[in-house]
């Protein structure tokens, strides 16, 4: 009963939802315009694709990726590395890269990411900013008719007050907060308003939201983000990137390696390829993402439940919301995700310690990439108001399925 049930109102959603369809589609067209320019303006050969071993040196194919990174993102300077094993290394990388002793770093999103509080916060001797003596302040969110919106009188007090204020911090989505993601326009003008009034490098947490709008917050000093996340389109197997400034990318790369030497060396180990591919698909396999987050919204929001954003609403990263009001409706949406997964559908997903995270944590995740985020995925932190976190998908096709086996396991839930 429930499977037919499920089907009418996913047929409903999809029709309701084309016109969003519609704009996701050439929102996709548009980027993909952008990326093919980029790679035609880099003369991209197969020959970039050699791997190189040892110190790397004279990788075009590396130094070709760092350019067209550049050029996509419309900024000075990237540099893009497998080797960077995460999104929080990327960031850390970029902190580490831009602050010095006595710096204050300035969030004004709130408070940081779980896994980013490791590197704010007080432990001694594990190498954590405040070991540097470096401090870490933040600023909320002003609610202004009831929107998330800059407090631009707290920070320019902030920035007037407080000279040793090095970074100001922009998180763009929204991480395991209900807050809404912010668009690139909005940081690009935070952007302006930093630099216009003091010296400071601002840096953005880009994670999730390439992609998803035809522009991206070209004017921080520097982009970070992850490559199993939106740009590596479902083909990087590993990495990280930060673009942005010429000078804010020298100093990250100076950390990323070796002072003085920075992004001229690392080796690629016959990774070119993919994280080219990749690039090249990302525009695309977003778009696959958005669309399966906006089903979800339209499903679950005709069963009853809570979801942000609303479907139909406008998306600047791939993360859709749902809220499932108890632990055992979030266990349950996370096991219909596993099972309609391609990978380890057959694996049941459970609760867990999980480093970096304050609360239990349970993830589904049937990735062809281990911990790939742009492939169809959810976690949450089970903690009220048991939230759900769903991101990605490589087809919309796919997506599709995930989303009717995990709205089955919820009202199998429901009714025992």
């Amino acid at each position: 009963m429930n499977g037919e049930l499920l089907e009418k109102i996913c047929a409903e959603a999809e029709s309701e939802l084309a016109p969003a369809f519609r704009e996701i589609t050439k929102i996709s067209e548009n980027n993909t315009k952008k990326v093919l320019a980029a790679f035609k303006n880099a003369r991209i050969s197969a020959t970039h694709f050699a791997a190189s071993d040892g110190y790397g040196y004279n990788d075009r194919g590396r130094e070709l990726i760092d350019e067209v990174y550049a050029e996509v993102f419309g900024t000075e300077a990237a540099v893009v590395r497998h080797s960077i094993a995460n999104g929080t290394h990327a960031l850390t990388i970029g902190l580490f890269g831009l602050l010095r002793p006595g710096d204050t770093l300035l969030s004004v999103t709130g408070e940081l990411y779980d896994t980013l509080k490791s590197v704010t916060e007080k432990k001694e001797g594990e190498g954590s900013l405040p070991d540097y003596g470096i401090f870490y302040k933040q600023i909320d969110f002003a609610t202004v008719n009831g929107r998330e919106e800059f407090d631009y009188d707290a920070l320019e007090k902030a920035l007037e007050e407080d000279k040793s204020v090095k970074v100001v911090y922009v998180q763009r989505s929204r991480g395991y907060a209900g807050r809404r993601t912010l668009t690139s326009a909005e940081i690009n003008e935070l952007a302006d308003f930093v630099h216009a009034r003091s010296n400071a490098f601002v840096m953005v947490d880009n994670c999730y939201g390439e992609f998803v709008e035809e522009i991206e917050p070209y004017k921080a000093d520097l982009l970070v983000g992850s490559l199993i996340k939106n740009p590596g389109g479902g083909m990087a197997d590993a990495g990280g990137y930060l673009a942005g400034t010429a000078r804010a990318v020298e100093l990250a790369a100076y950390r990323l390696t070796v002072p003085g030497i920075g992004g001229e060396v690392g080796a690629t180990l016959g990774q070119n390829k993919n994280i080219f591919r990749g690039l090249f698909f990302a525009p695309h396999v977003v778009a696959e993402a958005i669309k399966t987050a906006q089903l979800a919204a339209a499903v679950f929001s005709k069963l009853g439940y809570g979801v942000s954003p609303l479907a139909g609403e406008k998306r600047h990263d791939i993360i859709q919301i749902i809220e499932l009001e108890s632990a055992d409706a979030l266990c349950a949406f996370c096991r219909g995700i596993q099972a309609n997964s391609p990978i380890d559908s057959f694996l049941t997903p459970e609760p867990w310690d999980m480093p970096g995270y304050e609360d239990q944590v349970i993830m589904a995740a049937g990735a062809f990439v281990s911990g790939s985020s742009i492939e169809l995925s959810a976690d949450g932190p089970l903690r009220p108001p048991y939230r759900v976190f769903l991101q990605g998908g490589l087809t919309y096709e796919s997506g599709k399925c995930g989303i009717l086996g995990a709205a089955e396991e919820v009202l199998r839930c429901k009714k025992s």
